[in-house]
């Protein structure tokens, strides 16, 4: 052991320098990131500089792909239907009143027909000065075409809707058969009696009503019988619509036909 002590006295003298230098060593600060730190790759052909640590900015061509791109166009289907500044299809209303075609005279929608020139008659007092030629009523065609004045046009209108349909309830009406309309004569094909209403324009004798079932009801053979209710009731209902209504038990010129007309009479509407 005292052999050895001079050998360890030259170690400890030896190592003292190292272990001092050993307990001076720090570690190096963290580099700033603002300031640059620049290394070079030195390759074959090429080196990269980098100047910041910082991610460069995305290549223009990669910030056009982000920008979305608007949907395709669709053509047919409800794309169509919906195009903007399109008008929309409107849904038809099971309350709106019923529409009719093009052709409607007397400005009412509800009466068909055309506008004739002005009918000048062959005795004094017949002529009609604004005509129409009437071949509907509210859906209810006429056998024949009635020439009359626009006046009498719509009053048999309005007797249809508000008094013959509902006189047939459920039996649709969709003809009216004409007896008469305008015509030159005197009253009751009478010569020398005064012009009738006929004359004018202003009149319209009915025969019957012919239903959707293809039945016809006449004037002449169903007025009395049960078959004919319908029609007494339409005849009541004439009266005040038109000045004049004529039915079977008026005279024995109207056993087979209403005579409907708008003349006017002092005392009101003639009813019989």
């Amino acid at each position: 052991m005292r052999a050895l002590a001079p050998f360890l006295i030259v170690l400890c003298c030896a190592a003292a320098p190292v272990l001092a230098e050993m307990s001076s060593i720090r570690p190096m600060p963290r580099p700033t990131l603002a300031a640059p730190v620049t290394a070079e790759l030195v390759g074959e052909s090429s080196a990269l500089r980098i100047s910041s640590i910082r991610p460069l900015p995305r290549p223009a061509s990669l910030s056009s792909l982000s920008t979305p791109m608007p949907p395709p166009k669709k053509r047919g289907g409800l794309a169509a239907l919906f195009r903007p500044g399109k008008e929309q299809p409107k849904r038809s209303d099971p309350q709106a009143p019923k529409t009719y075609a093009s052709g409607a005279v007397c400005k009412d929608s509800a009466i068909q027909g055309t506008a004739i020139p002005e009918v000048n008659g062959a005795q004094d007092g017949c002529g009609i000065e604004n005509p129409v030629r009437i071949t509907e009523v509210d859906g209810v065609a006429l056998s024949m075409p009635a020439t009359l004045d626009c006046d009498t046009a719509r009053a048999l209108r309005k007797w249809v809707t508000t008094k013959v349909k509902p006189a047939f309830g459920r039996n649709e009406v969709v003809s009216l058969q004409v007896a008469a309309h305008y015509a030159c004569r005197g009253r009751n094909n009478k010569k020398g009696a005064r012009i009738s209403e006929h004359g004018r324009g202003k009149a319209i004798d009915i025969a019957g009503f012919k239903l959707a079932s293809g039945v016809e009801v006449t004037v002449l053979q169903d007025f009395k019988t049960n078959r004919g209710k319908a029609i007494r009731a339409a005849h009541k209902g004439a009266c005040g619509i038109f000045g004049t209504t004529l039915g079977p038990g008026s005279d024995g010129y109207h056993a087979d036909h209403l005579h409907l007309d708008t003349a006017k009479h002092r005392s009101g509407a003639y009813c019989k």
